[in-house]
């Protein structure tokens, strides 16, 4: 009996949507020079970096390992800022759940802005736990990428 789960995670942020939903788009590389103790590279696979179908892998560490997750652009909103990764290889789906989409989205919150993580995924039972380690990794990154460089808004 497979198990599905959704989990949301809200970080206020200082800059723009715009520069988060560009930097995980189009510049994961800046990531990479940004949080080098958390993001170690990002592989372009198939299409164009940023395009909806391209495929990517995410080499990172988490909980003190070194992983990898190989992820398809499904969705991208520009105007919204949101962009959806399915995973589709690494630790995630190979060791834990059975499906895991995860969801960028900034938005305008009073005078500031929040970044947005939904995790949308299938648990093949009940003893696999909830991704709340890896929410707390990202909100975590977004903290990170946001205090680089904040006068660059």
């Amino acid at each position: 009996m497979a198990l599905s789960g959704k989990l949301i995670g809200y970080v206020e942020i200082s800059k723009e949507g715009d520069v988060f939903h560009d930097l995980f788009r189009h510049n994961p590389h800046e990531i990479v020079a940004i949080a080098p103790n958390k993001v170690h590279d990002c592989e372009l696979h198939d299409g164009e970096r940023g395009a909806v179908g391209s495929i990517i892998s995410w080499h990172y560490t988490h909980e003190g390992k070194r992983k990898i997750c190989k992820q398809i652009i499904e969705a991208v909103n520009e105007e919204n800022h949101m962009a959806v990764f399915k995973v589709i290889g690494g630790d995630l789906v190979e060791e834990l759940y059975k499906s895991f989409t995860i969801i960028l989205h900034v938005e305008q919150k009073g005078d500031g802005q929040v970044a947005t993580w939904t995790f949308e995924f299938e648990k093949p039972n009940v003893s696999v736990p909830y991704p709340t380690s890896m929410m707390d990794y990202l909100c975590d990154l977004v903290k990170d990428l946001d205090a680089h460089g904040s006068t660059n808004n």
